[in-house]
């Protein structure tokens, strides 16, 4: 199964409880920024927003599409990776759905001119700073993993990341020379208690909903950075006396990811940690292509959108796996929206095709009962179960 356990938002600030509260039983039109994006994005965008629009009219809910460039996209058009008009279309949106940045073709321009800096500046122009990951490993496609099935059956993890702190926006950064006149380059890994606290509690919030433990992973033996993070998350655990809070180095996480992935529920963890363990958590199914991903705020409209990359080997040629863009499109329903309906319809969705032995390429096992498809055959076979 899909799409289960964190079934509501973490909860943020008070502020916004407001959007909690809408009564989804009164018809309203919600507003979404479509980001396209790269790549494979378009393919698998299209599937996403025809199967929310089916989804979200069997529950009496419209949805108004604003379509907007980003990343090599929005460089080839406008010379810029994040437009000044596609920020302010997301700022005046419920919520952002994105489907993927990035292509070979823009590799050799200068790195702040590359599709990732649109990426990066959107999260930062939203203040999306948490950003939520699941890593579940469907019933259907234990057998698909590149671990043993009774390692990877069940698993059902959360990882929580900060989103845009850390080294990845910490200053100074640039090349340079040293003393011996080599060039150097060099980037600052910095968070304030502040951004830790926020972090930290987002994470507590989401243990609190699930099973109740949160694992903190940093490298306090070596780092001041980490020392700071893990002394301001004991200190909110105390605030969170129901959760079972834990510690652990990054390098050993990342092992017992793979060794012993039913010991996590909730792991919180910086930005360039959270990154690499996301992406290894997310093969424990075997594929990028199912996992969504949230990035929230404290008040304003999220980002969601696959884990996966935009994969322009594959682009164009209808082969590319839509079920995490329609996840992320479930996740966005149950956070921002408040359409919990809606959201549950794409997901049994997304369970029906994989019952009945639907697969792309990416998760395509040769079985008995299993048959390979392409994108756009996967998108009609949704829009049946729905």
């Amino acid at each position: 199964m899909v799409g289960r356990r964190l079934v509501g938002r973490p909860t943020l600030v008070a502020g916004r409880a407001s959007r909690s509260a809408r009564i989804t039983t009164i018809c309203k039109v919600h507003k979404v920024c479509v980001l396209p994006g790269d790549g494979i994005g378009p393919e698998i965008m299209d599937v996403a927003t025809k199967a929310l629009t089916v989804a979200g009219s069997k529950e009496g809910e419209e949805f108004e599409y604003k379509y907007c460039l980003i990343g090599g996209a929005a460089i080839d058009a406008t010379g810029k990776p994040l437009p000044d008009e596609t920020l302010a279309t997301a700022k005046e949106s419920d919520a952002v759905l994105l489907a993927a940045i990035g292509g070979y073709k823009w590799d050799a321009l200068p790195s702040a001119q590359r599709p990732e800096r649109g990426l990066l500046a959107i999260r930062a122009g939203l203040n999306a700073f948490a950003n939520l990951r699941p890593a579940i490993v469907p019933r259907q496609l234990a057998d698909s993993s590149p671990l043993k099935r009774e390692l990877v059956e069940g698993v059902d993890i959360l990882i929580v990341r900060e989103l845009v702190g850390g080294i990845y926006f910490g200053q100074p950064r640039g090349f340079g020379t040293n003393e011996k006149g080599e060039r150097i380059g060099f980037n600052t890994d910095v968070y304030s208690e502040p951004e830790v606290e926020r972090i930290a509690r987002v994470a507590f919030e989401a243990a609190r909903k699930r099973g109740k433990r949160l694992c903190s992973v940093e490298k306090s033996n070596v780092l001041e950075v980490s020392q700071l993070w893990k002394e301001v998350v004991i200190r909110v655990g105390k605030d969170y006396p129901d959760v079972e809070l834990s510690h652990m180095y990054i390098d050993n996480a990342a092992m017992q990811l793979l060794r012993n992935p039913k010991y996590f529920d909730v792991i919180v963890t910086g930005n360039i940690f959270g990154d690499i363990l996301s992406d290894e958590a997310s093969m424990l199914a075997g594929s990028l292509g199912l996992l969504p991903s949230a990035s929230i705020s404290g008040g304003g409209p999220g980002i969601y959108e696959p884990v996966h990359g935009s994969a322009p080997d594959i682009a164009g040629k209808d082969i590319a796996n839509p079920l995490a863009m329609v996840l992320s499109a479930a996740m966005m329903c149950r956070y921002d929206l408040s359409i919990p309906k809606v959201a549950d319809r794409l997901e049994a969705a997304v369970n029906a095709v994989l019952d009945a032995g639907l697969r792309t390429g990416d998760i395509y096992k040769e079985a008995p009962g299993t048959r390979l498809v392409k994108c756009s055959e996967m998108g009609a076979e949704l829009m049946k179960h729905l």
